[in-house]
């Protein structure tokens, strides 16, 4: 055998041996590859066996341990695992409502359908149904002013809803549940107080009849009461006068020269007073006064009356 012969065996050898520790190398790091998935026992996966993959949120753990299941974190805690973190979906990894439920939006505010200025047979049913469980204290007129809308505001205090004054959608039902349909009468009062005795200088003729001590207005012919309706006076400062008198002149649309105000339905009968239609009346009832005149505050009974009355007839006006 020659030199190179030799030596030629244990250089074979050498590269043999050099080979099988790079392939084992390779195993070894194919086996920590294969088990990523956490499971199997230690050692590795045999040959041709099928790898599973990781469930969210498992961390990859050596080849030669067993990798145990990763302990449950709240939603959204920093304890949850990277994998975890980059696999989940934008919607959970967004904060949670505080009920659970997702984002939350805010409730359409309810639909308002009689506030100030509003009038007419809703307003009166309003009043109608406020009075029937004491927080509105007259009667109905179908103007909706500053006593309907406390009425309204009283009675949202009471039931715990926002004080608006003004009748929403959730007010009106919760009144609804609590009173009964109004009657006609209750609707239309003939007066909110009783109807007072006539004065004898009332019993002949046609007569405008007007009692300060029931605050009520009569329509009376030959001693018979056609109509009657509520009535305010003048303040202390600007008193409606007292005795009898006639009317001497109508006025349809009149406005106060004096005080640039409406006084529709006018029907004078001393000086600047008159009996008249006023809506400071049906919106503030008794709270106000008039600067004189006999104010009535049914638009609806004034405008009947103005009908029938003549120049000339008769007007008494009495406690």
């Amino acid at each position: 055998m020659d030199e190179k012969q030799r030596y030629r065996g244990p250089i074979r050898g050498r590269r043999a041996a050099a080979a099988a520790a790079t392939a084992a190398v390779v195993a070894l790091t194919a086996g920590c590859t294969a088990q990523a998935s956490g499971a199997g026992a230690p050692g590795g996966t045999r040959p041709g066996a099928a790898v599973s993959a990781p469930p969210d949120g498992a961390a990859a753990g050596p080849a030669d341990k067993p990798v145990s299941a990763p302990t449950a974190a709240p939603t959204g805690s920093a304890e949850q695992s990277p994998g975890a973190a980059a696999n989940a979906s934008p919607a959970a990894t967004r904060p949670a409502s505080p009920s659970g439920a997702g984002p939350t939006t805010r409730p359409p505010a309810p639909r308002v359908f009689l506030a100030r200025g509003a009038e007419g047979d809703p307003v009166r049913e309003l009043q109608a149904r406020l009075r029937q469980i004491g927080h509105f204290t007259r009667t109905p007129t179908g103007h909706y002013g500053s006593v309907t809308a406390a009425a309204v505001t009283s009675f949202q205090g009471k039931r715990a809803l926002p004080r608006t004054g003004t009748t929403d959608t959730v007010t009106w039902d919760r009144l609804l549940g609590m009173t009964r349909k109004p009657t006609r009468a209750e609707l239309h009062p003939t007066t909110a107080d009783p109807v007072a005795a006539p004065d004898p200088r009332c019993l002949t003729g046609r007569v405008l009849c007007v009692s300060k001590t029931s605050r009520t207005l009569s329509w009376m012919i030959d001693g018979r009461v056609v109509s009657a309706m509520d009535v305010r006076f003048g303040s202390q400062y600007t008193p409606t006068r007292e005795g009898t008198f006639e009317v001497y002149w109508k006025s349809r649309h009149h406005v106060s020269t004096l005080y640039d105000s409406p006084m529709p339905y006018a029907l004078f009968f001393s000086g600047g007073q008159a009996v008249h239609y006023s809506s400071d009346f049906a919106a503030r009832g008794y709270g106000g006064a008039s600067h004189g005149c006999v104010n009535v505050r049914d638009e609806g009974k004034i405008a009947s009356l103005f009908g029938q009355v003549r120049n000339g007839d008769k007007v008494v006006i009495h406690w």
